[in-house]
């Protein structure tokens, strides 16, 4: 049997809240929508981290990136950390990525350079966008398209847009007859939704009064929560009055405009493709949007944010449509197209195959830094969430923790952290995640978050087991710094530590 195709489509800033599939909203994602229609729709997916760089670096390396290197934005993986591109290259496949990649370390934009995994001729990051511009076209780019008249005055159209020309070089790539000779990787990211907000001005006059109700998140006065949730409100004032409705005709325009450009993609596969080829779907965070009184991205954990869509269609006919409850996360995307193109998954990888997932299951997401360049959003935050089926807890290092019942108030208004009824839950979902800090090596582990106001019978976790740092299929064995040997999986008991 041949081995399937894969079509990776991700956008940015793109919630579950802003998908109509997931949210019932009037959002025209219909291309998307038709996706979770045909495929396997995750409704618990979550991103590793709700910013740019790092939830790039759980996607594409299938590593958290605070082991990857990049725990911030524009911090590059480091050398010995390899791809979803070099493992599907190095196993056959004609791997290729085009649009927004943001793990170069450089800046937003990118280098314009190629890394070797992926096919050279179709690269098109920032940098390459930015080539193609004038510097007129790139000041009307980044600060000068904000109204419908802007858009309307400079005669913008689709063919302007950094998506209208990724998705011209994706058509490309699917249509070369070279196509039916090999396995193919298509990786296709766009940067919209994300500011700046460009589109065709069609899309934004259909936006003009369109208001988005939070509900009560929309009000929510943070007296119960962690105190840097206070001062990013106060920091960056919320837009959303007492009536609780969202206004950002640009955001949702994009949103709209961005879901058009996937299907013109999919629409691109030919019969016998889609007959071979996983579509997978997701986005790398969302935008509060001014629920909790916050806006953009940053150290919180709400589902506003963290809660991405995330979805599996296969290839033609060869599996029924259905839901998966279950939390899962980003983390688990790689391992997961690695065993559906026959690829073994090396140990370094700490995710599972997705596809069959079920039954108890907790994901973590992280936080550390918001971008290395300055101190927006408040600098170093240390958080570590820990996600099942029934709550979430967020245990913030510097400030309080959080827990959320996930059924019974899906709105993440009431932290339950100090309620003596959630107490026994509460302690073994912290177990669950300082249990899973220690399996991956989180390097920023530390007794104090086993040691929380709220649980003082815990016991400080000061010494672990020595354990080296897990195969990848290409790098060099692991030496022992004692011995200069190589390890063998040498455990607390057979090594005295040292301090």
């Amino acid at each position: 049997m041949a081995r399937p195709n894969f079509l990776f489509i991700m956008t940015d800033t793109q919630a579950t809240n802003m998908v109509g599939c997931y949210s019932g909203r009037p959002l025209n994602t219909q291309h998307i929508d038709a996706l979770a229609n045909e495929g396997i729709r995750f409704n618990s997916a979550y991103t590793c981290t709700p910013v740019c760089t790092p939830a790039r670096a759980g996607l594409f390396t299938g590593i958290y990136a605070n082991q990857s290197g990049p725990w911030t934005n524009n911090v590059a993986p480091g050398k010995n950390i390899s791809t979803m591109g070099r493992y599907f290259k190095d196993a056959g496949y004609h791997t290729c990525y085009i649009g927004k990649w943001h793990l170069d370390g450089h800046d937003y934009f990118g280098t314009g350079i190629c890394p070797p995994e992926w096919d050279e001729e179709f690269w098109y990051d920032g940098a390459n966008y930015l080539a193609e511009l004038s510097e007129h076209e790139i000041g009307l780019w980044r600060n000068g398209l904000n109204t419908l008249d802007d858009l309307r005055d400079n005669r913008i159209d689709a063919s302007f847009t950094w998506a209208h020309r990724i998705s011209n070089r994706a058509q490309d790539f699917l249509t070369r007859p070279e196509r039916d000779e090999e396995p193919f990787l298509l990786v296709i990211s766009y940067d919209e939704p994300h500011h700046p907000f460009t589109c065709p001005p069609e899309y934004l006059e259909k936006y003009q009064d369109f208001r988005y109700d939070l509900g009560v998140k929309g009000q929510d006065d943070l007296a119960n929560k962690p105190e840097h949730h206070r001062l990013w409100a106060q920091a960056m004032p919320s837009p959303v009055g007492e009536d609780g409705q969202y206004h950002h005709p640009l955001y949702f325009a994009c949103n709209d405009f961005v879901d058009d450009e996937i299907g013109r993609v999919v629409a691109t596969l030919t019969p016998a493709q889609r007959e071979n080829t996983w579509v997978i779907y997701t986005s790398d965070h969302g935008e509060m949007m001014g629920a909790h009184r916050l806006i953009s991205k940053g150290a919180a954990m709400y589902d506003d944010i963290t809660r991405i869509p995330l979805i599996f269609c296969p290839p033609a006919g060869q599996q029924a449509p259905r839901q998966v409850d279950t939390p899962v996360s980003h983390i688990d995307v790689l391992p997961t197209m690695m065993r559906l193109a026959g690829i073994s998954k090396p140990a370094i990888l700490p995710g599972d195959d997705i596809i069959q997932a079920q039954g108890d299951r907790g994901v973590m997401v992280e936080f550390n830094r918001y971008e290395i360049e300055h101190d927006s959003f408040g600098g170093f935050i240390p958080v570590r969430c820990w996600v099942t089926d029934g709550f979430k807890l967020v245990l913030n290092l510097f400030t309080s923790d959080e827990l959320y019942d996930r059924h019974n108030d899906p709105q993440e208004m009431h932290n339950l952290i100090d309620d003596p009824r959630y107490a026994g839950q509460r302690n073994r979902l912290h177990d669950a995640l300082l249990d899973y800090m220690e399996r991956i090596r989180d390097p920023f582990r530390s007794y104090q978050w086993s040691c929380r106001p709220w649980r003082p019978d815990a016991t400080p976790r000061w010494m672990g087991a020595f354990r080296p740092r897990p195969e990848d299929g290409y790098s060099p064995v692991v030496r022992d710094y004692d011995t200069g040997l190589p390890t063998q999986g040498v455990k607390v008991e057979d090594k005295k530590q040292k301090f």
